[in-house]
């Protein structure tokens, strides 16, 4: 009987460190985003004056819930841990219930951009954890105790989890899960006739054992499968809202979305123009350098042409005069939404995100030229499953660790 007692409570504290350590983890492979929540929290808790460390706090809030998580799972220093896991749990539950009660315009964030819920889905989901913690820790003298390689297991995916922070803190989440992912398409790029709810869009035709299929960009299949040609077709139920829009608009006010809909597009967006020289001067060269590998170019900038001239007055003329000649407007959301890096780029192929990348890994011109070159499909591939297939690695390598090690 107290066998299964002791395994009932490492179950409930198992299941409760996996929801703590993918939250986590989640949060972290998107320090920006987690900025975002965090400082949308911190609005609400009318503790606006701190919203300058929203970032920070919010990647310190990930990794102590990643850590907690790591420690149910592993089961080291258990008591510790359960009280730890308690008092977090406790906190995120009682403003899960102001959530539930004003009702803000907000995600509350558990899963970062990955899974969405609504104030009472949290709040509900908090409960059931609150309950399998407390199901873990009383009576606390039946915890029990790890083996000692636990304690090693724990040190490794700290160390590991840590690395992973440093890294998504200065690239782009290996994994998109924001509207403005690969395949991604603009609205004014398909200016489709709708009519009884429907719109049409090209779909990509492979063929596979003599069998051929329709395709959309955003589900392309494996490379089993041979291209064959591209068709429009009217897709039933499809609406507009689907679509992206850049809210691009020049120093007049017009709309100029339809600039990045046609050809093969390369934008630099600046969601923060307080930059150094050394990054605008940077910028710079890579937008010369894209023009050169036959891209059209532009920077687009989430600030007033004030706010630009004045950012811009503190460079050398010659790198201020090519920044100016290809400015255009956006606004914040839609810019940190689009790339989380600030200078980071994005490329368009008549109309469709293909593919971006972040300001530390700006290509060279070589590069450039072979994304120009290279087929949109593949490189929308090969974006989305590089980057997923090193998050399942690295998700598969901490799970062996915690739980096989």
């Amino acid at each position: 009987m107290r066998y299964l007692l002791l395994r009932l409570k490492r179950f409930c504290g198992f299941i409760a460190g996996f929801v703590f350590f993918i939250g986590g983890l989640l949060k972290l492979m998107d320090p920006v985003g987690a900025g975002l929540v965090m400082k949308e929290y911190l609005e609400f808790l009318h503790a606006g004056f701190l919203a300058f460390a929203a970032k920070p706090l919010g990647v310190l809030f990930a990794l102590a819930e990643s850590t907690i998580g790591t420690g149910l799972i592993t089961g080291v220093w258990r008591k510790t841990t359960a009280v730890a896991a308690m008092i977090l749990q406790a906190f995120f539950t009682l403003l899960t219930l102001l959530l539930v009660i004003f009702n803000p315009e907000m995600d509350c964030g558990c899963f970062g951009e990955a899974i969405h819920l609504t104030h009472m889905q949290t709040f509900v989901k908090n409960l059931i954890l609150c309950a399998m913690l407390a199901a873990y820790y009383f009576p606390a003298r039946r915890l029990g105790f790890p083996k000692k390689i636990k304690y090693v297991s724990f040190g490794v995916v700290t160390v590991s989890v840590i690395a992973f922070t440093v890294y998504s803190w200065i690239f782009i989440p290996l994994v998109d899960f924001t509207a403005y992912k690969p395949a991604a398409a603009l609205k004014a790029g398909h200016a489709f006739a709708i009519e009884d709810g429907d719109i049409y869009e090209s779909v990509f035709i492979y063929e596979k054992d003599g069998i051929e299929e329709a395709f959309s960009l955003g589900h392309l299949p494996d490379t089993t499968w041979n291209f064959v040609r591209t068709e429009t077709v009217a897709r039933e139920g499809y609406t507009s809202e689907e679509l992206l829009d850049l809210s691009i608009y020049n120093s007049n006010g017009d709309y100029m979305d339809e600039t990045a809909s046609e050809g093969r597009i390369l934008i630099v967006s600046v969601y923060n123009t307080d930059m150094k020289a050394r990054r605008w001067n940077r910028i710079a060269q890579f937008l010369q350098d894209g023009e050169a590998a036959d891209f059209k170019t532009m920077l687009l900038v989430s600030a007033t042409e004030e706010q630009f001239d004045n950012a811009l007055s503190k460079l050398a003329p010659e790198t201020a005069h090519i920044l100016k000649a290809h400015a255009l407007f956006s606004d914040y959301k839609t810019l940190i939404s689009m790339n989380r890096s600030n200078g980071g780029v994005t490329y368009f192929s008549n109309g469709y995100l293909i593919r971006k990348g972040a300001h530390k890994a700006l290509p060279d011109i070589d590069e450039m030229k072979e994304v120009h070159d290279e087929d949109e499909t593949e490189t929308i591939i090969g974006q989305s499953t590089r980057g997923s297939l090193a998050f399942q690695g690295f998700l598969l390598y901490v799970s062996a660790i915690m739980l096989l090690l």
